[in-house]
């Protein structure tokens, strides 16, 4: 068997327009999840809600 990681449900909603992203990551060595999202259409890098749920 490998030995890979646990796969997260990650919702991101921007606080500034709206728009929602539904993604799959993993954890990272920081603590947080590595899903290759960088920011919003609409520009916006810092507003954002993220909720995470295990897959």
């Amino acid at each position: 068997m490998s030995d890979a990681k646990p796969r997260f449900k990650v919702t991101i909603r921007c606080n500034q327009c709206g728009e929602k992203y539904i993604l799959r990551g993993r954890l990272n060595h920081e603590g947080g999840f590595d899903t290759g999202f960088k920011r919003c259409i609409c520009g916006n890098e810092k507003k954002l809600e993220v909720d995470v749920s295990p897959e």
